[in-house]
């Protein structure tokens, strides 16, 4: 007998090649120029290169040990944050794109052509959600 357990799910792209590429090709470009204009918080290791979970794990190791030894207490609070892009909504991420990024025309209307009309669903081998 198998269990699954809901969680378990998580959205699968079916994307064509060609819009693979695309979405690549964006993330590198809107990752250099958030690293060329200083736009991403120092602390920052995800999408950065020569960073991982090792570094970051590494920055909250020293800031612990750092407190320790200065005889403050340290606390440490944790967040499973691997579906919080799905929950994002989108008229909030393109208000900050454009406020606190800079973004504007052709690229603000991409990114709006982008994320219109995206629908999400749930299929079983005997049924499909809404």
């Amino acid at each position: 007998m198998v269990y699954l357990c809901i969680l378990s799910y998580r959205p699968i792209t079916n994307l064509s090649v060609l819009s693979q590429l695309l979405e690549r090709l964006v993330a590198q470009q809107l990752t250099e120029y958030l690293t060329e204009n200083g736009l991403l918080p120092e602390i920052q290791s995800v999408y950065r290169a020569h960073h991982s979970t090792e570094t970051a794990m590494l920055k909250v190791m020293d800031d612990i040990l750092l407190a320790l030894d200065s005889a403050n207490l340290a606390m440490s609070s944790l967040l499973d944050l691997s579906a919080a892009f799905n929950t994002v909504d989108h008229d909030t991420l393109l208000w900050r794109l454009q406020t606190s990024y800079g973004f504007d025309g052709i690229v603000t209307k991409w990114f709006i052509s982008y994320l219109s009309g995206r629908v999400q669903y749930v299929r079983t081998p005997t049924t499909t959600s809404s």
